[in-house]
């Protein structure tokens, strides 16, 4: 006679869930995190600056980010990782609000108002970010 196969208990069932949902939780965010950081999508054949004054800013992970006015449109500058950013002396209260700076990057091919910035002058300083 052959043993009946035993059903799993729902406890037992609940844990397989939680644990294929959560392999497919990192899979996703892997995979959203190599897209994130794929700098192929700008354009480094040719470097462009821009000046004007800070809008807003973010001195936040994964990296930076500024707003700003330059040739008559809104630009979102992409910066380094706040550690890149602390340790090559570029504080929060350089990239403020109000405060003028000058970047050279490269734009966003597919949104033409994004720019990733290698450098920035900002409080009488050239600091690189890459």
């Amino acid at each position: 006679m052959k043993p009946e196969p035993i059903a799993l208990r729902p406890l037992a069932r609940r844990l397989m869930l939680m644990l294929a949902l959560a392999a497919i939780a990192a899979f996703a965010l892997h995979q959203h995190a190599n897209a994130h950081h794929g700098w192929s999508s700008y354009d480094s054949s040719k470097i462009v600056t821009l000046t004007g004054a800070i809008a807003e800013s973010n001195y936040g992970n994964p990296h930076g980010t500024l707003t700003m006015t330059a040739e008559g449109k809104s630009w979102l500058v992409i910066l380094a990782p706040p550690h890149r950013m602390d340790s090559r002396g570029l504080s929060p209260e350089m990239i403020a609000p109000g405060k003028e700076v000058t970047v050279e990057g490269y734009v966003n091919r597919q949104d033409p108002q994004e720019l990733r910035a290698e450098r920035i002058m900002a409080g009488g300083k050239t600091v690189e970010l890459r």
